[in-house]
C-alpha cells in the first residue's frame, strides 16, 4: 500500500544529483535577480528622462524662436522700418511756428520771449567770476596750462565753448587721473556753482567756437520721434535700453541711465570721446530735444508692465536669465514630480 504524499514536503529534484547541474542552476538564478534589478533601476530612469526631455524641447523651441527672423529681429526691423518718417514733423516745427509769431513784433523785446519758451534748446555761456581763476588753477592748470591752452598731456582748451568745458566736467570725467584710459563717468568733485565758475574762466581765455551750455525745453518734445531718432542715431552704440556696450580698442559707450537733460544735450552737440558731434546739419534743435526727452523719461524710467525690468541689460540677457531661472526650475519641479509618480 502506497503511502500519500505531503505537499509540504520538498519534492524531489533528479537535477540535483550532478554537481554540474547544480552550477548551471546557481548560474540561472544570479542571471535571472541580475535582470530584475536591471529592471528596477531602469524603470525610475526612464521616468525622469521624459519630463527632462519635454523642458529640454520647450527650451529649445524658446531658443529657436528669439533666433529666426520672425522674433526679436522682426521688432528690430520695424522700428527701424519707422525712423523715416521722423524728419518731416521734427523739422517743419520750429520753422513754420516761430516766425508767424515772431514778425509782427519788430521790437527786442518780442523776440527775445520766444526764445526763453518756445525754442526747444536755449543756448548760454556763464558770465566770468573771480572764483573760475582759483579754481582752475589749482584743479586743472597742472595738465592744460594756467590759461587752458594746453600742454604736452593735455588739450588745448580755447575755443571748445561752454558746453564742452561743462560737460567733461559736469559728469566727473575731469580731472582725470590716468590719461591711458578712457574717461569714467563719477561723481564730480565740484558742485554747480563751482563748475560754472571753471567754465567762465576757460571760456574768457579764448574765441569761442563751441556751443554753449544747452537749456531743453522738454514741454512740445515728441517721444515718438525721440525713440526713432535715438534708433537711428544711437542706439548702435549706447544699446536699444541705454545700457551702454563695448566699442574697438578697449572703448566702451557709457550708460546713459544716470545722464541729465543738459548732459545728454552737450554730448549730441560736443561729440566727447569716441562719438560723433552732431551739428545742426546732422539734428535741429527739436530733434535733440525730442532724444533727450526719450533718453530722461523712456530710459531712465521704463514702463515695466511685464514683470522686472532687470536693469535694462537687453534681450539676449534677459533671455539667458529666463531660461536659467524658469527653466531650471521646471526641471527640479519636473523632478520632484518624477520621485512621487
Amino acid at each position: 500500500m502506497t503511502q500519500p504524499t505531503d505537499p509540504l514536503a520538498p519534492s524531489a529534484d533528479p537535477t540535483t544529483s550532478s554537481p554540474a547541474t547544480a552550477v548551471s542552476s546557481r548560474k540561472a538564478m544570479s542571471l535571472k535577480k541580475a535582470l530584475s534589478l536591471k529592471k528596477a533601476l531602469f524603470r525610475p530612469r526612464l521616468r525622469h528622462l521624459l519630463p527632462v526631455l519635454v523642458v529640454a524641447g520647450v527650451g529649445s523651441f524658446g531658443l529657436l524662436s528669439a533666433v529666426l527672423p520672425g522674433g526679436a529681429a522682426a521688432a528690430g526691423t520695424s522700428a527701424a522700418a519707422g525712423t523715416t518718417t521722423t524728419t518731416k514733423p521734427s523739422t517743419t516745427k520750429p520753422s513754420t511756428t516761430k516766425p508767424s509769431t515772431t514778425k509782427p513784433s519788430t521790437t527786442k523785446p518780442s523776440t527775445t520771449k520766444p526764445s526763453t519758451t518756445k525754442d526747444p534748446i536755449t543756448y548760454s555761456t556763464p558770465k566770468l567770476v573771480p572764483e573760475g581763476a582759483s579754481l582752475f588753477q589749482i584743479n586743472c592748470s597742472s595738465c592744460h596750462g594756467p590759461t587752458g591752452g594746453g600742454s604736452s598731456v593735455a588739450p588745448n582748451l580755447h575755443g571748445l565753448g561752454a558746453a564742452t568745458i561743462d560737460f567733461w566736467i559736469s559728469t566727473g570725467r575731469m580731472p582725470l587721473a590716468n590719461f591711458a584710459t578712457q574717461a569714467t563717468e563719477k561723481p564730480s568733485r565740484f558742485n554747480r556753482q563751482q563748475t560754472l565758475a571753471i567754465v567762465s574762466y576757460v571760456v574768457s581765455q579764448g574765441p569761442n567756437y563751441g556751443p554753449g551750455i544747452p537749456h531743453v525745453n522738454l514741454k512740445h518734445a515728441n517721444l515718438a520721434d525721440g525713440e526713432s531718432q535715438f534708433v537711428l542715431n544711437c542706439a548702435a552704440c549706447h544699446t536699444i535700453t541705454g545700457a551702454g556696450d563695448t566699442l574697438a580698442d578697449g572703448a566702451y559707450a557709457p550708460s546713459l541711465h544716470v545722464a541729465t537733460a543738459t548732459q545728454v544735450a552737450e554730448a549730441i552737440r560736443t561729440g566727447p570721446g569716441n562719438m560723433p558731434r552732431f551739428g545742426q546739419g546732422q539734428l535741429s534743435d527739436q530733434q535733440v530735444a525730442d532724444i533727450v526727452a526719450y533718453v530722461t523719461k523712456e530710459i531712465q524710467h521704463p514702463n515695466d508692465a511685464g514683470g522686472l525690468g532687470l536693469g535694462g541689460v537687453g534681450p539676449v540677457a534677459e533671455g539667458f536669465v529666463a531660461l536659467l531661472i524658469g527653466v531650471g526650475g521646471m526641471m527640479l519641479i519636473a523632478f520632484w514630480l518624477g520621485e512621487r509618480a
